[in-house]
């Protein structure tokens, strides 16, 4: 299933922030942790946006 930008961007505010998330999560999938959801792709960086997109996988925000 496609992941529209909007979606993402809904969920972190920030196209910066939502290729970092992105990113840290395809590595960690790439080097074994489970999927958090089910998904038919088999392109990792489809997985890490789908999850996002799902809300699975956030961005905590430090307090200052």
């Amino acid at each position: 299933m496609p992941v529209s930008t909007e979606e993402l961007l809904d969920k972190t505010n920030s196209v910066y922030k939502l290729v970092i998330l992105a990113s840290k999560r395809a590595l960690e999938l790439n080097e074994g942790s489970p999927k958090l959801i089910e998904s038919d792709s088999k392109k990792i960086s489809t997985v890490a946006l789908e999850e996002i997109k799902a809300g699975k996988i956030g961005i905590k925000e430090k307090k200052k």
